[in-house]
């Protein structure tokens, strides 16, 4: 592993060890130069490859011919900014250092400054992380209402960082308040670099769009029913560690009671419900459209479920409000009878009125007379009797 340049006295050691550390003596004539070798090795779990929220581990070993000297060593990210690692001090010789969680942007070259008093020391030693994870939030909340279309995706980077290398993943779904996990599909990485996905559910109404961006897992749901909520994983798996993502779905529904036109003089509820609990910061919201503050309702803190007594047609809105933003709204149009309607309604409850007091006529009626029938025959039974006993009177005289 070595060679000597006799021009210029240069002896070339290529593919450093640990164990080249020593003290190198060039001879000539009867003169003599002795040249100091400090060796640093720096070791990177994985090769340098990581999933998101790893922490990874570096050692940096050093072998010198003098007394190991004292290091302080200080890290650089690929954004050229300071990071602090904690530092685990084992032996002059060995220092184990390990980083913050990463992320999907701390994917580049580090530079490690390894720095001594006593010898001086300046020494560079740069090194390659590639981050594979996800570019969304760790945790995101999306909303959606009944029949509405959504589709959700999970942004991965392994284009941008050129990783070539095998590794699989899976998207999982947990309906909500449900603690069974159903996959619906899972994919891989090709040798060209894409994603090759395989749908795994086929009692469960979703799509995987054919056109998506590069690097995109991507599911769709055409037609969000109300028990779709829930939570969405994508899950990454590499060399038995494993980075995921999840987007949590809630699901807006309105309802009224009774169903139909809403007639003059009668009242109405109306529901709004959303399928899982809401944050702190997020509330629902009645309100008339063109109508008054009066018309305004908001439901309580953690309440997922707001109904609103009405007595006004027209157009009602339920809104998801979060941070003052309105995240959805759904609509409610409340139809007011016709007259004629109103007429009938009308003239059906007088109809009834008139045919309870007909029929509350009629009982007083057949009671009053049925009393009477009653009153006569006993009057007559009572006569009878009179007569039967003056009979028997005047046969014993």
């Amino acid at each position: 592993r070595a060679e000597i340049k006799m021009e210029n006295k240069q002896l070339r050691v290529l593919k450093l060890e640990l164990s080249d550390a020593g003290i190198y003596t060039c001879k000539y004539g009867s003169q003599k130069v002795q040249t100091s070798l400090h060796v640093f090795k720096l070791t990177i779990f994985s090769d340098g490859h990581f999933l998101q929220n790893e922490v990874p581990e570096l050692i940096l070993m050093q072998n010198s011919p003098n007394p190991l000297p004292d290091l302080s060593i200080t890290l650089f990210n690929s954004n050229n900014n300071r990071v602090i690692p904690k530092l685990e001090y084992e032996t002059r010789q060995k220092y184990t250092v390990n980083l913050k969680k990463l992320e999907a942007t701390d994917s580049g070259t580090w530079v490690c400054q390894v720095h001594s008093d006593s010898p001086l020391i300046n020494q560079n030693i740069s090194f390659t992380l590639k981050v594979l994870g996800f570019q969304n939030p760790d945790s995101e909340r999306k909303y959606a209402t009944v029949d509405s279309t959504v589709i959700l995706s999970w942004r991965l980077n392994f284009q941008k960082i050129k990783w070539k290398e095998g590794f699989t993943g899976q998207l999982d779904w947990k309906q909500q308040g449900s603690a069974n996990t159903h996959e619906l599909f899972d994919f891989n990485v090709t040798a060209q670099g894409e994603l090759h996905e395989t749908k795994k559910r086929g009692d469960f109404l979703f799509e995987i769009p054919e056109r998506k961006p590069e690097s995109t897992a991507m599911v769709e749901l055409p037609k969000v029913h109300f028990n779709h909520s829930g939570q969405y994983q994508c899950q990454l798996a590499y060399q038995g560690r494993h980075a995921q993502s999840k987007i949590e779905l809630v699901v807006m529904k309105v309802s009224a009671n009774p169903v139909g036109p809403l007639s003059r003089g009668a009242n109405m509820t109306l529901t709004c419900q959303v399928s899982g609990p809401l944050p702190p910061n997020a509330y629902l919201s009645w309100e008339r459209v063109n109508g008054t503050k009066m018309d305004i309702k908001n439901s309580k803190q953690h309440e997922v479920k707001l109904e609103v007594n009405i007595s006004a047609a027209g157009l009602w809105s339920c809104h998801l409000i979060e941070d003052n933003d309105r995240k959805i709204s759904l609509h409610y149009h409340v139809e007011e009878a016709s007259v004629w309607i109103n007429y009938v309604i009308i003239g059906a409850s007088v109809g009834g009125s008139v045919l309870v007091f007909a029929l509350a006529c009629l009982c007083i009626i057949n009671g009053i007379s049925w009393q009477r029938r009653r009153q006569r025959a006993k009057r007559m039974a009572q006569a009878r009797q009179y007569l039967l006993e003056n009979k028997t009177c005047q046969c014993q005289q």
